[in-house]
């Protein structure tokens, strides 16, 4: 089997829909159809039920979920492992938010690759559908996100909470709607600053990442969102500062890993990203 069909069925089933599949796989929605169409004549059976709501799977294509990403999580764990050459004994990829590479994950591959220096550590950056679908398909090893999607046969764990701070350009503390910069930090956030500080709910300006909303605000002015970890070292240079009467938000870090794993590669890596956090300033 074509492992790109598997692919792309998991891509179909985690966005439920054959449009958003090919946005996302940067392929036309014929060419998702006729994957699907290959992979249901290859197995015999529909997998999917069209309708004016996307994409929604049928019995056997409930059942070919599990197949699909064993299979090229199978693959790709081969490719990884096979391609492994001397020194180095095991391959282990971890994906995060940039937001979680700054000042954590960074400091995490230091540790990792001194105490371990037989692994071979590939680093990846994005948000939580992508790093989902990567843990399924088996590109990440670990992920590390701040709103985790529940998938059956993976473990979340709980690694911190980020405490985010409204942080403006305004020596007086001033942090005016107009000039503020929304960050998507994840739903959960964006829902409770929208009901606790209605005045911006109307943003100009919305960045992706924090480094986005943080580069454009020290070039520009204006305010945003930060996790205090991070703007910290530009509070305490005093080219930001604290916003004054602004709402302060716990955000949650997670790491989500296979349940069925290397528990002996595991042990290490997850020794190391405690010993990182460890280092972490919380303080404030």
């Amino acid at each position: 089997m074509d492992i790109e069909l598997a692919r792309t069925f998991l891509k179909v089933v985690e966005v439920g829909s054959f449009f958003k599949a090919a946005e996302q796989l940067f392929v036309t929605q014929a060419a998702v159809s006729r994957r699907i169409k290959t992979l249901e004549t290859d197995l015999g059976c529909t997998l999917f039920v069209r309708n004016k709501a996307g994409a929604a799977l049928t019995a056997p294509g409930r059942r070919f979920s599990k197949y699909a990403a064993r299979l090229v999580h199978t693959l790709e764990q081969a490719r990884h492992e096979v391609g492994v050459s001397q020194p180095y004994n095991k391959y282990l990829a971890v994906g995060g938010r940039l937001g979680l590479w700054q000042g954590f994950l960074l400091r995490w591959i230091s540790i990792m690759h001194k105490n371990s220096p037989d692994v071979v550590l590939r680093a990846q950056i994005g948000f939580e559908s992508d790093l989902t679908q990567q843990l399924i398909d088996g590109s990440i090893d670990i992920g590390v996100m701040y709103t985790p999607h529940s998938r059956p046969g993976f473990t979340v764990e709980q690694l911190f909470e980020d405490e985010l701070v409204l942080v403006t350009t305004d020596e007086s503390g001033k942090a005016p709607s107009g000039s503020y910069i929304q960050v998507e930090w994840g739903p959960e956030f964006l829902s409770r600053n929208r009901l606790t500080q209605p005045e911006f709910s109307n943003p100009a300006i919305i960045a992706g990442v924090g480094w986005l909303g943080l580069h454009h605000m020290l070039a520009n002015g204006g305010s945003t969102y930060l996790p205090e970890r991070l703007a910290r070292p530009y509070l305490q240079s005093g080219r930001l500062y604290r916003a004054v009467d602004s709402q302060v938000f716990k955000l949650p870090a997670y790491m989500v890993y296979p349940t069925d794993h290397d528990r002996k590669l595991f042990d290490s890596a997850k020794s190391a990203i405690y010993q990182a956090i460890a280092e972490i300033d919380f303080s404030g």
